[in-house]
């Protein structure tokens, strides 16, 4: 009878397993520790304007905060909000990501034109984009198009500086291989930058799902019938904190979702990285 035993590899591997499931560094673990940080954020909160400690007129108060948010679920005001924040943020996100990385990819073609161009991208991504609010609801009105064209102005510039960067640091030795084999421009391109930019154009979701819901609630902010948006605004209005934080609270719920989204989307696209990473992780 042959007895196998486990490689040195595998054997480091089982034991940093072993290592982890002692501790709380499991996805389990993680999210029992984060509920529990939340719970007792939210309890200390309360305690502390139960005894005075805090203002609830000026910071409201976690009893208040779930009381209206049961409210407005119930009545459906909080969810048909959400759907319009979310809407317009989505759209600007997808529009915005696709014509910025179109762009900035395209800029690999000409270097001219590359350095050209960039005294001006660099002149626009300086400009604070709510300062841009007015004109854009004086261009497209204080319908959907205007909060559209806001977050498309965040997370457009955005996608095009990583998209060309990421061009111009495509791999210089692949691309002499491929030339040197006879490729054309078009080939280099579509066989050996545009596959190397993939990770860093898919990592800018990470940030323009973010610019997205900026845009979105700026241009809410400015003139909005609906949207989390008018919502802050007019309880920030009436100094209703409670209500203020229920629309601050469902944004970071809806962001902290997309953020899954776009890992979720990362790991189908990229599982090579992932690995790279666990495998690092377990080391």
């Amino acid at each position: 009878m042959t007895l196998t035993l486990p490689s040195a590899p595998s054997a480091t591997k089982s034991r940093a397993r072993m290592r982890r499931r002692k501790t709380f560094d499991t996805m389990l673990g993680r999210a029992f520790l984060q509920a529990l940080a939340v719970i007792a954020f939210f309890v200390l909160w309360e305690l502390g304007v139960r005894l005075g400690l805090v203002s609830a007129f000026l910071v409201g108060s976690p009893l208040g905060i779930f009381q209206n948010a049961f409210r407005m679920l119930a009545s459906g005001d909080l969810i048909s909000d959400t759907w319009t924040t979310l809407f317009e943020a989505l759209l600007g996100f997808v529009i915005g990501t696709i014509v910025g990385s179109l762009l900035g990819l395209a800029l690999w073609y000409s270097v001219f034109v590359a350095r050209l161009v960039e005294p001006f991208i660099v002149a626009i991504n300086s400009v604070p984009k709510i300062a841009l609010a007015p004109i854009v609801v004086l261009w497209f009105g204080t319908g959907l198009v205007s909060k559209v064209a806001l977050s498309v102005s965040l997370t457009a510039i955005v996608a095009l500086i990583a998209a060309y960067q990421a061009a111009k640091d495509a791999d210089p030795d692949l691309q002499s291989l491929l030339i040197s084999m006879g490729a054309d421009k078009h080939q280099v391109f579509f066989k050996a930058v545009a596959p190397s930019t993939l990770p860093s154009i898919i990592a800018t979701f990470r940030i323009n799902i973010g610019f997205g819901l900026v845009g979105a609630v700026v241009g809410e902010f400015i003139s909005s019938q609906r949207g989390l948006g008018h919502l802050i605004y007019t309880a920030s209005s009436l100094y209703d904190l409670n209500t203020v934080w229920v629309g601050l609270f469902t944004l970071m719920i809806v962001g902290f979702l997309l953020y899954y989204v776009i890992d979720m989307i990362e790991r189908s696209s990229l599982p090579w990285k992932q690995a790279s990473a666990t495998q690092q992780v377990q080391v």
